[in-house]
């Protein structure tokens, strides 16, 4: 994976660049000691490190604005940095980056529930925005797996998903409006605590564009009344092919789960070490939960298992109380750490038709030994959203390379069975390379023009979503 040879000039100007951060912000609030910038030298895709220029913490965003307004001036490239839970590379900085982070951005600004929103600063974590409001019997409906750590300023940049997507929708279905400062310091409001406004529908541009056309500071979120009840049903099978049949089936019979998750052996394995959920020994789990009245519940569950018996299961497992229903969440909320237990690893983000689930699982089993890596699957089987964790020795010389090869052939075959590169890790650095795998130059010139409308110079988040020569030609 190649990175931009850095600016000479900007490396020069280090001192004087610092010396203007500093003078728009509080003591403390600029990190330049090569020691400790090292901090912000990647995000969660660890296998790729380059320590900033700078980094710096505004804590308002005049704060912000007045950061941007500096860096367009001087021409540094600014990278947005939400808590660093990115799994695509999308907060790696450049040699002469400044990275802009969120973390003190952390204010609920307003919460109405007669309106049911809440607009917050965006460096609050995912799962405080829900404990801002669950008092009032309310919920923030997206909940990726990193929910505890992840920033609403980064779900909003990926578009965000979780669990609870099949149902609720990703973060652009939950996203009313943003405060945005734009590459020129300017502050814009985009959308609101409103229905969908008239014109260009910017808030969807804007949502998922990964920190290429400016810095969120303040999002307004749609927050939902909690459902009566909810209850899982853990279902195990003697092969991925099989289980993937059933999460066809399930979509195929009309029914809409809150949440179907996969999981397969080396993930079972693992976590059961790790967390011992008491998970059954088979191939292949689903986890399906619904929701609504305890009639609404049995009716859906009672076609789920009906389905699921078709497919001659090893095991299926219905909860009978919230303990239970926590220990049939508890590994897969588990996966991804009892995972790096065992191994380094590259966790993919192609989504596909459910109707392909079938076959992808069975071709990624078999490009697998291909390669001679272990493939781990956990995912969002319901809409077709998969995590494929593919294990690799980061100390071993050429596996990195090899495992990177793997990923690619993956992704493709994401593509090439009607799917995308992405469902809410996004491009970052890791799929860049891929884009034109998803889509033709004349699709890739138009992205490149509205960047070119938002960011004219080019600053935000270099090197990512974009093949790197574009990158490199538009920056000049």
């Amino acid at each position: 994976m190649q990175m931009p040879k850095p600016s000479d000039q900007i490396l020069a100007r280090k001192p004087q660049i610092v010396a203007r951060l500093q003078a728009v912000l509080p003591k403390g609030a600029v990190i330049h000691d090569p020691i400790q910038t090292r901090v912000y030298e990647c995000d969660a895709l660890t296998a790729y490190k380059c320590p900033p220029l700078c980094a710096v913490l505004p804590a308002s965003t005049a704060e912000v604005s007045a950061v941007m307004k500096v860096c367009f001036e001087e021409g540094v490239p600014v990278v947005p940095r939400g808590a660093g839970t990115s799994l695509a590379g999308g907060a790696l900085p450049t040699a002469d980056s400044v990275i802009l982070g969120v973390a003190r951005l952390t204010d609920v600004i307003e919460a109405d529930y007669d309106n049911r929103f809440i607009r917050v600063q965006t460096g609050r974590t995912n799962l405080s925005v829900t404990g801002a409001v669950e008092e009032e019997g309310f919920f923030y409906a997206p909940d990726p797996s990193s929910q505890l750590a992840c920033a609403i300023a980064g779900n909003i940049a990926m578009n965000s998903g979780g669990a609870h997507c099949l149902k609720y929708g990703v973060t652009t279905n939950n996203l009313m409006g943003v405060t945005m400062v734009m590459a020129d310091g300017e502050v814009v409001e985009v959308g609101g605590a409103h229905l969908d406004a008239g014109g260009l529908d910017l808030l969807g541009l804007i949502c998922g564009s990964e920190g290429q056309l400016g810095i969120v500071v303040e999002a307004t979120l749609r927050i939902l009344a909690k459902p009566e009840g909810a209850r899982p049903v853990l279902v195990g099978f003697d092969s991925n092919e099989v289980a993937g049949a059933c999460v066809s089936d399930i979509i195929k019979a009309g029914i809409l789960p809150v949440a179907i998750e996969f999981m397969d052996r080396p993930v079972i394995r693992a976590t059961e070490d790790f967390a011992k959920a008491g998970y059954p020994d088979c191939e292949a789990l689903l986890i399906i939960e619904v929701e609504g009245s305890d009639a609404e519940i049995d009716d859906q569950l009672s076609r789920i298992i009906k389905i699921a018996r078709a497919h001659n299961p090893v095991e299926l497992r219905e909860s009978t109380s919230a303990e239970e229903s926590a220990a049939i969440w508890l590994g897969r909320k588990s996966a991804f750490g009892a995972m790096g237990q065992i191994n380094d690893y590259m966790c993919l983000d192609g989504t596909i038709p459910v109707s392909e689930l079938p076959f992808v699982l069975k071709r990624i089993g078999e490009m697998s030994v291909q390669y001679g890596l272990d493939v781990g699957n956990v995912f969002h089987a319901g809409d077709g959203n998969m995590h494929p964790l593919i294990l690799f020795d980061a100390n071993k010389p050429g596996d990195l390379e090899k495992c990177e090869a793997l990923g690619a052939d993956i992704l493709t075959l994401c593509v090439e069975v009607g799917g995308c590169l992405t469902g809410e890790h996004g491009v970052g650095v890791e799929k860049r390379d891929l884009m034109h795998t998803q889509y033709t130059d004349e699709d890739l010139e138009i992205q490149l023009a509205v960047k070119d409308v938002f960011d004219p110079k080019w600053i935000l988040n270099p090197a990512k979503v974009f093949p790197l020569s574009a990158t490199e030609t538009r920056r000049g």
